[in-house]
């Protein structure tokens, strides 16, 4: 939001409206470049609770059909991105490390095969997983020529977004709260600047928010 003598945040338990959820959905499509969103996508980059938009809108494919964008009937195999987005996912969902058990249960998009085919078990998998995400981001990403002061982009990589959840303890900075101890938590990563105050999205500047503390905050340092 804009600085100025008047600001204005979103109240508590506001109603979401349908094409709010449904512009957003196309707004992470924009965001993507893609055709399709699928729920770890939408988990990592949507403003609201993918479970919610999925149920009000009467499932996920129809939740895409409204938006204008394709289905995501997979066929082939995932990258190892799309199971590590799914990973991270279920991870945040939890608050914890999830269980092989757990990944055919929303909001797993992905069954056991395929980590079982590309990693030879679930525990390889998680291995695979935490390595790549300890990992040094490999490039710092130009932000757009429209914002000449920024170094990087607004929302964080999938691994940046990882180790901020992972030094947070996957607990509420605000309040405490954390999934694992509190059902119903919805975790969001951060800016402590914020990005319309040209705040930078780097490690040092994000924390970990449930959904009531980030959206009651408003756009106010």
């Amino acid at each position: 939001m804009n600085s100025g003598s008047f600001k204005l945040s979103r109240v508590r338990g506001l109603p979401v409206t349908d094409a709010q959820l449904i512009e957003d959905l196309k707004r992470v499509a924009r965001h993507l470049g893609g055709s399709t969103v699928s729920q770890p996508q939408y988990s990592l980059h949507g403003r609201y609770d993918m479970r919610n938009l999925s149920r009000r809108l009467g499932g996920w494919d129809a939740a895409l059909s409204a938006a204008e964008l394709a289905p995501t009937s997979y066929q082939g195999e995932y990258t190892d991105e799309h199971l590590f987005a799914n990973i991270l996912t279920l991870w945040q969902h939890l608050g914890r490390q999830p269980r092989r058990v757990e990944l055919a249960s929303a909001p797993s998009e992905i069954s056991q095969s395929p980590y079982q085919r590309r990693f030879g078990s679930w525990s390889a998998a998680l291995d695979a997983f935490v390595e790549w995400a300890n990992a040094a981001e490999s490039t710092i990403t130009v932000a757009p020529s429209d914002s000449p002061k920024r170094r990087t982009p607004r929302d964080p990589s999938l691994r940046l977004r990882f180790k901020v959840l992972l030094r947070d303890n996957f607990t509420c900075c605000g309040c405490g709260k954390s999934p694992a101890t509190f059902v119903g938590t919805i975790l969001h990563v951060d800016h402590i600047v914020p990005w319309s105050k040209d705040g930078e999205t780097i490690l040092e500047n994000l924390r970990t928010l449930c959904s009531k503390c980030n959206l009651g905050k408003g756009n106010v340092l």
